[in-house]
C-alpha cells in the first residue's frame, strides 16, 4: 500500500508536533527546576525524537522538491496545451478566410470582451465591431458569440458522452 503525499505530510506534522510538545515540556521543566522522575533519564528518547525531527525535515524537503517539479511539469503541459489551442484557433480562422480585423474581433470575442470593450480597444465604432462580428459568424456558420465559443470548446472536450 502506497501512502499518499497528503497523508505523509499529515504524518510528518503529527511527528513534529509530538516532538515539539516533548521538547517544550522538557525545556519548561528544566527552566522551572521541576524535573519529574519520569523525565530525568530520557536522553535516549530525546535522541530518538531529534532523529525523527531530522528525518521529518529531510522528508519535507523531498516532498517540496517533488511538488515543485510537479508544478513545473504542469506549467509546461499547460503551455503546450495553450499553444496547441491557439494553433487550432488560428488554423480555423485561416480556413474561414477571416481578415486580420475579423481575426482580432473574433479572438477578443472568444476572450469574453463585449462589443463596447472591443470597439474601445480597437479604437473604432461599435457598429464596425458589430459588422465584423456578423461577418465572422457568417463565415464560421454560427449564429452568435456563444456558438462561436462552443465551436472551439468542443475541441477541448472528449468525444465520448456518458449516458446516465
Amino acid at each position: 500500500m502506497k501512502i499518499s503525499q497528503t497523508s505523509l505530510l499529515w504524518l510528518l506534522l503529527v511527528v513534529q508536533a509530538v516532538c515539539a510538545t516533548f521538547f517544550l515540556t522538557d525545556a519548561a521543566m528544566d527552566w522551572t527546576g521541576g524535573e519529574s522522575p519520569g523525565f530525568r533519564h530520557l536522553h535516549g528518547f530525546e535522541l530518538f525524537l531529534s532523529l525523527a525531527l531530522i528525518a521529518g525535515l529531510m522528508a519535507t524537503v523531498t516532498l517540496i522538491r517533488e511538488q515543485a517539479k510537479r508544478v513545473r511539469d504542469l506549467q509546461r503541459q499547460l503551455g503546450v496545451a495553450q499553444g496547441a489551442f491557439a494553433q487550432i484557433i488560428e488554423t480555423q480562422f485561416t480556413e474561414w478566410k477571416l481578415s486580420n480585423a475579423e481575426r482580432d474581433v473574433a479572438m477578443l470575442s472568444l476572450k469574453g470582451l463585449s462589443i463596447a470593450e472591443i470597439a474601445q480597444l480597437r479604437q473604432t465604432k461599435e457598429g464596425t465591431i458589430k459588422a465584423q462580428s456578423a461577418a465572422v459568424y457568417r463565415k464560421a456558420g454560427v449564429t452568435g458569440r456563444l456558438q462561436l465559443l462552443s465551436f472551439f470548446v468542443e475541441e477541448l472536450l472528449p468525444d465520448t458522452v456518458s449516458s446516465q
